[in-house]
């Protein structure tokens, strides 16, 4: 049976206040004696983070459904009136998810209820777009309902400020606080569509927006004129992953100049189910594989797959040996670090302070590549919106600080400052852009970054996860961070500890002078543990679920002559051997 308080949550749920649909559900769950789903459903109330909530689609407290979107959006109206400026109003866009629409205009209907004015795309839109409207708009704040890359049976609600980026602090725990305050449908105001309509506080986006940011993007691009050059041979496969990247990317190709361009009939439309993939996350080879087999049989020579709301971007290229190889996102953002600083000087575009962002984990290619161009690179924590928060600094600040482009391990990067989140359509225009002026030079994405390799170092990154769930998997993820905080290992796969970086307390220490330093990124319990051997170790353990990750990198310097597949084949068994060493003590901890 249930418990009496989750019990007594279940019921309130069969008021008329809620609609058929969801007391039939709900009763036919208690009719089934369905009690751990029951419980599941109502022990909490769905989670409202940093930068929304995300959850499975269903009737309940913890399931994201019409009535949980109402209460959040009540409780993100409050702040909106309490600390918004001037005249008050909302941007909204969603992805091809079950529910997604029905949850944008039910979020427009309770902003317009509570008088705040509701801008909304009214058909699905990559995130970047969003992000971009709310800027161009004027916005007060902005929300998309998306889960990204999530299995079909989720969906979620992302929050964006003024600046067009994620919410970050205050704003983040000051949202939060007051969504918190909603306990029930009795706090939340609603009007209808019509009234909405009537009263001018629901207006409906056109193409404008679409052809302001189409425009926006064209702008990032700094040689066009190469794609023209090889457009007879240089033939793309854009695959959007049954997502919203297929209301976009296609035209911003277009626009470019790519003319062979194949947009995979297969995964053009929008489908909740992503049927024809395991996951729709362009990170994984195998949701590239009917892209890659449609570039096989029509001798494309790049591949491009964004993710349902088109903010993260995976490639493959065509090898010169005809076949296909996928390109990380280590080395996407460190491909476009180098040609970005590297056309631009040549142009003479190079403005006087240009600034590449990265997150902590991405790789460090991109610092040496920068340095040698006299250009600053800032880490901040994992997130982009950490990246959005110092494009708003530079400009609030005056002091001629130029954001060039900057990105995240995890497939994500941005090329100027139109958006302020990731934005999977600029980057499909400027890989696109980078592989044609490399078929311009007769050479592949392969052979440009071997030549970055033979410059720089081979820079090899990976990236491992332990789950361990329940209360007590959570404990032992404190206590395995704790045991690596205050007994960090001497040496790891043979190489000596020379240094650590605890991000909970700021302090950064070299263990060779024993010289500390504060870096100033905000508390998070991350650690760094940097190696004698140019390699690196960061232990992080995720904030949305059971598990902690690791993330390993090496670096193997090239000589002048040297072979660089030769150095890279030797990079790749030292980091194998890095991650499996230090899993090996991970594990050690653990039996503990």
């Amino acid at each position: 049976m249930l418990d009496p308080q989750i019990e007594s949550r279940v019921r309130s749920w069969l008021a008329p206040g809620f609609d058929e649909q969801v007391r039939g559900e709900i009763n036919g769950l208690l009719e089934a004696g369905a009690w751990d789903e029951l419980t599941d459903r109502f022990y909490q109330d769905l989670e409202f983070g940093t930068g929304g909530m995300r959850g499975v689609l269903g009737a309940g407290t913890n399931r994201m459904n019409e009535y949980v979107i109402r209460m959040t959006t009540q409780g993100l109206a409050e702040y909106v009136l309490e600390h918004g400026e001037g005249g008050l109003s909302g941007v909204i866009a969603h992805d091809s998810r079950h529910k997604s629409a029905e949850f944008a205009l039910e979020t427009a209907l309770v902003l317009a209820a509570n008088g705040i004015k509701a801008y909304l795309f009214p058909e699905l839109r990559p995130t970047p777009e969003l992000s971009f409207a709310v800027r161009r708009l004027g916005a007060t704040v902005g929300v998309v309902v998306t889960a990204s890359h999530n299995p079909p049976e989720y969906n979620g609600y992302k929050v964006y400020w003024s600046d067009g980026g994620q919410v970050v602090p205050p704003q983040d725990k000051g949202i939060i606080e007051r969504v918190r305050r909603i306990t029930g449908l009795g706090q939340v105001k609603w009007i209808s569509r019509e009234e909405a309509e009537r009263k001018g506080l629901l207006e409906w986006l056109g193409p404008r927006i679409d052809e302001d940011f189409l425009s926006a993007v064209a702008g990032q691009a700094v040689l066009p004129e190469v794609v023209r050059r090889v457009a007879a041979d240089f033939g793309v496969v854009y695959t959007p992953l049954h997502g919203t990247g297929a209301t976009l990317v296609p035209q911003a190709l277009e626009r470019l100049g790519i003319t062979r361009l194949d947009v995979l009939a297969e995964q053009r439309e929008p489908d909740p189910e992503f049927s024809t993939v395991k996951s729709p996350n362009p990170e994984e080879k195998a949701a590239l594989e009917l892209a890659i087999a449609r570039a096989e049989k029509t001798g494309a020579s790049l591949v491009i797959g964004t993710d349902p709301d088109c903010d993260r971007m995976g490639i493959a290229y065509r090898r010169a040996d005809g076949e296909f190889e996928l390109v990380n996102g280590n080395q996407i953002g460190s491909l476009f670090c180098h040609y970005l600083l590297s056309r631009l000087k040549e142009k003479g575009a190079l403005p006087p302070k240009p600034v590449i962002i990265k997150t902590i984990v991405t790789t460090e290619l991109q610092r040496a590549i920068a340095g040698s161009f006299g250009v600053e690179v800032i880490d901040v924590l994992t997130g982009f919106k950490y990246i959005g928060e110092q494009i708003r600094l530079f400009e609030a600040e005056k002091d001629g600080r130029r954001f060039i482009c900057g990105g995240e391990e995890s497939y994500g990067y941005l090329v100027g400052t139109h958006a302020r989140d990731k934005d999977a359509v600029v980057s499909s225009q400027m890989i696109a852009e980078i592989a044609a002026w490399c078929m311009d030079r007769g050479e592949t994405l392969g052979d440009y970054l071997d030549s970055i390799y033979a410059s720089y170092g081979v820079y090899l990154e990976s990236l491992r996860s332990l789950t361990l769930k329940g209360i007590e998997g959570a404990q032992r993820i404190v206590r395995l961070m704790e045991t690596f905080r205050h007994q960090a290992p001497e040496e790891i796969s043979a190489s000596r500890v020379v240094g650590s970086w605890d991000l909970a307390s700021g302090q950064r220490t070299d263990l060779v002078s024993g010289q500390r330093t504060r870096t100033g990124l905000p508390s998070s319990n991350v650690l760094v543990f940097y190696l004698e051997d140019q390699g690196r170790v960061t232990m992080r353990p995720s904030g949305t679920e059971p598990k902690i990750k690791f993330y390993f990198g090496v670096v193997r310097p090239v000589g002048p002559g040297e072979d660089v597949a030769e150095a890279k084949q030797q990079a790749a068994g030292r980091l194998d051997r890095l991650a499996q060493d230090f899993m090996t003590l991970v594990e050690e901890s653990l039996r503990q």
